[in-house]
């Protein structure tokens, strides 16, 4: 495992990818999510050994790139067709993990229909990323309000997307596993023991607030690694040490403190995030 850098999701805005590596360097982490379109369009302009030397040279890896296919809107063909190019690109830059995100609500499909609509839309992508040697990690969302006011629940749990990853068929598809959402969902940390290795693809690593019952969490307010101690974020880590877990582990809080520190500091709310995560590896024994 490694402590990986979305600087979008720490509040950090508007960065190139030259600077959200440099930032990387400078704050002690050791890959980053990035834009595989934006690295796309630097390879096209200055070649691939140009965009590959800037991770090199930085000593940052490649981590995740999100998954450039917006299968969830009319032009996801268009993008689908994209997509061969783009794969090739991310695994020359030594990165084979993308990933995605799934709505736990529908507001038209009942959960039968919308399960097979998504198998529909999810396997064509998987299809084409592995004959490119690249796996696909989908996020499922814990938290209750954010289907509660839907028509139509669908997907909230580990079990379920592990169940829809499998239902693809293409054998590359597994978890984006973010601990958030495993507490919100109801899970414990022990449903991380029915996991292999193959099954997880990337992993986010948040707290929640301290005082609020785990069904009426929120999605968009969460906390920094071991902030509040309400998610066992050791026992987290731990688990997926045990599974040989080795990719890319993000920390995606959704913090208006670190937004507004990230707003004047950027250097600062990285080195803060990367402080925490060192904390965690240390008392997980990593």
């Amino acid at each position: 495992m490694f402590k990986n850098l979305n600087a979008g999701a720490i509040g950090i805005r508007n960065l190139s990818l030259p600077e959200t590596i440099a930032l990387a360097q400078a704050t002690g982490f050791d890959g980053i999510d990035f834009d595989i379109r934006e690295a796309a369009a630097l390879a096209d302009a200055h070649g691939v050994d140009y965009v590959r030397d800037l991770f090199a040279q930085a000593g940052v890896r490649a981590g995740l790139w999100g998954l450039p296919v917006a299968w969830n809107q009319d032009r996801w063909q268009e993008d689908l067709a994209e997509l061969p190019r783009l794969a090739a690109l991310g695994v020359a830059l030594g990165c084979s993990r993308t990933a995605t995100w799934c709505p736990s609500w529908s507001d038209s499909r009942a959960f039968d229909e919308n399960y097979q609509w998504h198998i529909e839309r999810y396997r064509p992508i998987a299809a084409i990323l592995r004959d490119h040697g690249c796996r696909l990690g989908i996020e499922f969302l814990g938290p209750r309000h954010l289907w509660a006011s839907h028509p139509h629940r669908f997907i909230t749990s580990m079990g379920e997307m592990l169940k829809l990853a499998r239902d693809i068929g293409t054998g590359n598809v597994g978890l984006l596993l973010d601990a958030y959402h495993l507490y919100t969902s109801g899970d414990e940390i022990d449903a991380l023991d029915a996991l292999t290795a193959a099954d997880v693809v990337v992993v986010h690593i948040n707290d929640a607030p301290a005082g609020v019952p785990r069904e009426e969490q929120a999605d968009l307010v969460r906390c920094l690694p071991l902030e509040t101690g309400v998610i066992d974020l050791v026992g987290f880590m731990r688990k997926l040490t045990a599974l040989g877990y080795d990719g890319p582990v993000t920390t995606e809080p959704f913090s208006q403190r670190l937004n507004a520190i990230a707003a004047e500091n950027p250097q600062a709310a990285a080195r803060e995030v990367s402080q925490a995560m060192d904390r965690l590896w240390q008392l997980s024994g990593l």
